[in-house]
């Protein structure tokens, strides 16, 4: 496998871990708070649909779809950054407090991208429909899926480098070439 079909394998897993595990965090707040767990999974779809999303209660192709999207699409992007960033997704220091300080570090650094820095019309939305306390389940959630990825991640392979898309040394050893290519 290539170093970039690699890189991007890893993102996926850990992404759709932190996807699933936070939007399921996201549908129960939405039941126990106003018993509609649609509402907070429609939401990021107000980055097509504008705020009338915000009002969807139910499940919808059009919001719902939409916003699962996003949400996933977000998770996949934070994925890469940790991918990129963590040292415990380098196989640098696989400990587990060393996995959930990383998947915590990039988790914080994406609660405040999504609430505080990026303009409203591109933060999630789902925030107006949960407390703050269900903002850090949720934001929870994400952080414990990235951390359950990053563990079952570095079961399977190896320690290594952790460089995005590098090309492999042509001239560098292989175990077992005598040729020293």
């Amino acid at each position: 496998m290539s170093p970039c079909s690699a890189f991007l394998l890893r993102v996926a897993v850990r992404g759709s871990l932190a996807s699933l595990a936070s939007g399921l965090v996201l549908a129960a707040c939405g039941q126990w708070r106003k018993g509609r767990p649609a509402a907070p999974l429609n939401a990021p779809s107000h980055w097509l649909w504008g705020d009338p999303a915000l009002r969807q209660h139910r499940v919808s192709l059009r919001y719902s779809l939409t916003g699962f999207t996003v949400h996933h699409a977000s998770s996949l992007l934070w994925a890469a950054v940790h991918e990129r960033c963590a040292p415990s997704c380098r196989g640098l220091s696989a400990a587990p407090a060393a996995v959930l300080r990383d998947a915590a570090v990039v988790t914080a650094l994406a609660a405040w991208v999504d609430l505080a820095v990026v303009p409203w019309r591109l933060s999630p939305g789902f925030q107006r429909h949960l407390s703050t306390g269900q903002l850090v389940a949720v934001y929870g959630a994400f952080a414990a899926g990235l951390a359950a990825g990053t563990a079952a991640l570095n079961r399977k392979r190896p320690a290594r480098a952790g460089i995005l898309c590098q090309k492999e040394n042509p001239t560098a050893s292989r175990p077992g070439d005598s040729q020293g290519r």
